[in-house]
């Protein structure tokens, strides 16, 4: 069966570099709002004030990258139902290739023959009916749960120097360091499954990630 039109009909959870983006994106998030909090005249009432910023930025993202994911979710399913049904509809090979191919990356597509794709074809047809509409099952709904929580969560290694030491200088300085070493983690993992070499990608994504950073506040995001 087409991997892809497999993978598109099947709930699924979180791939590994889908984990890593939304762990990136949480932490760009909140070191939005600690890099733009200004420490020469704060106090802990200031520091209060940018922890519940944070806090509820990433909250609020959180929520709104969930809903996200199960719109995608659903038009994923919705696509990969259409195609198997347009496959079913066709008598023509030539037609069934194309509907074929397009579900299939494309790399993968150029290297099948006709009789692969035939194969195929004949494989999705004794497939048992597909639903007639997207429809979400458990594995959905946690993998949802996990975006939300993985960009929440994410939050909190940068603020927790904020909420156990006193002086905000320090606070804030312990916070950034914090945010570089995740950055430079989630660059390793980021190279590992991308075949770069790990410590390489790691310093990239600390430029990036500090790039990211600085054009997000200069823009008041």
């Amino acid at each position: 069966m087409s991997a892809n039109l497999q993978e598109r009909l099947r709930p699924r959870k979180l791939e590994r570099m889908e984990r890593i983006f939304e762990i990136l994106f949480g932490l760009i998030m909140v070191l939005a709002v600690t890099c733009s909090f200004s420490v020469s005249e704060a106090d802990r009432n200031d520091v209060h004030k940018m922890l519940a910023a944070a806090l509820g930025c990433n909250l609020a993202w959180g929520v709104i990258d969930a809903v996200f994911y199960c719109m995608a979710r659903f038009s994923e399913q919705g696509e990969g139902i259409i195609a198997l049904q347009a496959l079913r509809g066709t008598a023509d090979p030539s037609e069934a290739q194309i509907i074929i191919g397009n579900a299939l990356p494309p790399l993968l597509a150029v290297a099948l023959t006709s009789a692969e794709f035939e194969m195929i074809r004949y494989r999705l047809n004794q497939m048992p009916e597909p639903p007639d509409s997207p429809r979400f099952t458990s594995d959905d709904w946690l993998a949802s749960l996990g975006v939300f929580l993985l960009i929440f969560l994410s939050t909190f290694p940068v603020v927790i120097p904020f909420l156990i030491i006193r002086s905000v200088h320090l606070a804030v300085r312990m916070s950034n360091g914090v945010a570089i070493l995740m950055l430079f983690l989630i660059g390793c993992a980021f190279g590992r499954y991308t075949g770069h070499p790990r410590w390489l990608a790691g310093l990239a994504m600390v430029i990036l990630g500090g790039a990211l950073v600085g054009i997000t506040i200069a823009l008041g995001g």
